[in-house]
């Protein structure tokens, strides 16, 4: 568990270094950037691998039908997440909606997942996603993008679908099949 707590430590603390540290941020330069991506994968690998090695500690039994509204809300927080870089009617529907997919994607896992190496990745990136949120909110103001063309949101639909599918493939090929039988 060790790597996994690390790595979300790590993980976070690259993500929140510009927002709580602004002035060192900037004193870097570029080199900040390179050393804010480095944690955020290094972060990522150890979170990884913390969580596949992680002993599996039964802390609670999800019920079965969670696993189908597991799939819906990760249907949702794939769209959500693409929503960030469409230029469709939906851009500037949502403020936030790369961080609001990760919190989506969070509460959807904890749902079906009921060890305590899901509770402490989850959960984890859940409370980095909320927190993450309220900084931004604090520190910048937000102007609404225009919307664009309609039909560009046809296309996000599109691509969502067939990217749920290829994390369902991902899944599969991991040894974790999110469809129940």
């Amino acid at each position: 568990m060790a790597y996994l707590i690390l790595g979300l430590i790590l993980w976070t603390v690259a993500h929140l270094f510009k927002r709580v540290a602004p002035e060192l941020r900037e004193r870097v330069g570029n080199a900040g950037k390179g050393l804010v991506a480095l944690g955020v994968l290094v972060g990522l690998v150890l979170m990884v691998i913390g969580y596949r090695q992680a002993a599996f500690i039964h802390v609670w039994a999800p019920p079965a039908w969670t696993v189908h509204l597991n799939n819906l809300m990760m249907l949702g927080a794939v769209f959500l997440y693409g929503m960030s870089a469409t230029k469709g009617r939906l851009r500037g529907a949502m403020r936030h909606p790369q961080l609001t997919a990760v919190k989506v994607w969070a509460v959807a896992h904890l749902l079906v997942n009921g060890d305590l190496a899901s509770l402490i990745l989850f959960g984890g990136l859940l409370g980095w996603a909320v927190l993450e949120v309220a900084i931004i909110n604090m520190a910048e103001d937000w102007d609404r993008p225009a919307p664009g063309e309609a039909k560009r949101d046809i296309v996000l639909v599109i691509i969502t679908i067939v990217l749920f599918f290829a994390m369902t493939f991902v899944h599969n090929w991991l040894g974790v099949w999110p469809f129940p039988g």
